[in-house]
């Protein structure tokens, strides 16, 4: 989500930045001096869930959405002969309809959306949309417009001005709303443990009925 009035600054950041991201095989070698090149993204959990993603890129896009960067498979690095049906190639939307998932739920590839906003209130419907999210970054210089958005930015994690990590080990960690649900599949012989803290006291955020373990 992206302040309309500074669109123009987020867009002088941002696209040198996503056209640096390279997705390909982590053991494909480059030939010449770069025997090792760096990756930041591998393939999908499966070729149907890449193209499941492809398929919510182009519907967007056919209804609306603008598209302000598409990655190619030239800037990709994979091995002779490999099968690449399960990559999806950096792509970042302007404005998705409100009615795609890629508006309100976490694509799980490498796919960016951008939504403009006016107001703070835009700006919380907008980032509220998803119906909970495990981490959350809200960037501006104000530190008390910060410390009065960031309650209500449904989140279990905030940041100011910098990304927040879901693997911090000093902190609790869990979700809202919808999010995080899956740590809790598995039957009984799941471990739901709380280590430390206060016996007397729930944790925030989904946790189901939990034993203290000693």
């Amino acid at each position: 989500m992206v302040q309309r009035d500074s669109f123009d600054a987020f867009l002088a950041a941002y696209l040198p930045a996503v056209r640096g991201v390279r997705v390909g095989h982590p053991l494909a070698v480059a030939r010449g001096t770069d025997p090792c090149p760096e990756l930041d993204f591998g393939p999908l959990i499966n070729a149907a869930k890449a193209k499941e993603l492809r398929d919510q890129v182009a519907e967007a896009v056919d209804r609306g959405a603008v598209p302000l960067y598409r990655g190619s498979e030239a800037d990709a690095r994979f091995l002779p002969g490999q099968d690449t049906s399960a990559y999806v190639h950096p792509v970042t939307l302007l404005n998705p309809p409100r009615s795609s998932p890629l508006h309100h739920a976490e694509p799980f590839g490498p796919v960016d959306t951008i939504v403009l906003v006016d107001t703070e209130a835009e700006l919380l419907a907008a980032m509220n949309a998803s119906n909970g999210a495990l981490v959350a970054t809200l960037a501006t210089d104000d530190r008390a417009t910060f410390d009065r958005l960031a309650p209500q930015i449904r989140a279990f994690k905030t940041g100011h001005g910098t990304p927040r990590s879901r693997g911090d080990r000093d902190e609790l960690f869990g979700g809202f709303g919808a999010s995080w649900r899956g740590a809790f599949v598995g039957g009984e012989l799941l471990v739901r443990a709380v280590t430390q803290g206060p016996a007397d006291e729930r944790p925030p955020g989904n946790f189901p009925e939990y034993q203290l373990m000693p």
